[in-house]
């Protein structure tokens, strides 16, 4: 029976075998609960059927029970110093592929279709906290790529991330992983799970993609009033929008974002951290008859 890499001993062996320090560039912290993993892989709902992309494998402790019970396993590693490990710890398993490069920079619909024969896949990852928002805006940008992102984050990026109209933590970040999928928090894991500890608690993010939006909207002209209504949460919406913000190439008065806050009941006094996502994307329906964009390109954070 293959060797369980999630436990404190397997993992201190690994990395003192091969002098593995985590590096703080890559954001690195080793899960050493095989127990979370299984949490996990169950949350995911990974079959034999799926191929399943995990990014940052690290010395492949996740990897290990992945390739388990998925069908494929494609990891997306960052720091090729980890090579002689992972040629080591994933000797057995026949169904991994490792590309050696930033996820960032992958072409993540070549991946889909050369590795999952276009079949959508399923995230799974512990994510660097550092690169966590590019990280899943880049994956949840990817239409028809992906049909799950299984995310170990932060806690309090996935308290923002879960934020509804209100609250202090709701955001910019809210309201984009909200649009393109339904975020559900599965457990939370101390510190305590990881070598080395990170001065925070962490959370595992269930998100399933949308089949379609959840709300008919200007894509662009939505997401530039997220942006200006965020970037300057203490100005009424009317104000952060008006003043010297260009939506789309159009420069809008006080007075033209009045009147569409109006159209859809809102008060002029009201600010950004007020407004739903269906608000939001009421409003630039509104606003983005009056720009000259095309308003179903993309364009988020």
């Amino acid at each position: 029976m293959r060797e369980i890499l999630a436990t404190p001993g397997a993992t201190r062996y690994i990395l003192e075998k091969y002098g593995i320090r985590a590096r703080k560039k890559y954001g690195q912290n080793f899960l050493i609960d095989a127990n979370v993993i299984r949490n996990i892989i169950d949350a995911a709902q990974i079959t034999e059927e799926d191929c399943v992309l995990e990014i940052g494998p690290g010395i492949g402790s996740m990897t290990q029970l992945l390739s388990e019970a998925a069908g494929k396993v494609i990891c997306v590693e960052i720091d090729e110093s980890l090579r002689p490990v992972l040629a080591e710890t994933l000797e057995d398993c026949d169904n991994v592929r490792i590309l050696w490069q930033d996820i960032l920079k992958t072409d993540l619909k070549a991946v889909c279709n050369e590795y999952g024969g276009g079949r959508p896949l399923k995230v799974v990852a512990n994510l660097p906290y550092y690169v966590t928002t590019p990280i899943l805006m880049h994956l949840l940008e990817q239409k028809n790529v992906f049909s799950s992102i299984t995310v170990m984050v932060q806690k309090e990026v996935a308290d923002r991330i879960r934020s509804g109209p209100g609250n202090k933590e709701y955001g910019a970040l809210s309201l984009a992983v909200q649009y393109f999928a339904l975020p559900e928090a599965v457990m939370t894991v101390p510190p305590s799970c990881f070598i080395p500890r990170p001065g925070v608690d962490s959370c595992v993010l269930h998100l399933k993609a949308h089949e379609k939006p959840p709300v008919e909207c200007g894509e662009r002209v939505m997401f530039a009033l997220i942006r200006a209504a965020f970037n300057q949460r203490r100005k009424t919406l009317a104000n952060a929008v008006s003043h010297g913000y260009s939506l789309e190439g159009r420069q809008f008065t006080r007075e033209e974002v009045t009147a569409a806050l109006e159209e859809i009941g809102l008060p002029p006094t009201v600010r950004g951290e007020a407004l739903s996502l269906e608000q939001f994307a009421a409003l630039s329906l509104i606003m983005g008859q009056n720009t000259d964009h095309n308003t179903e390109e993309k364009d988020t954070l």
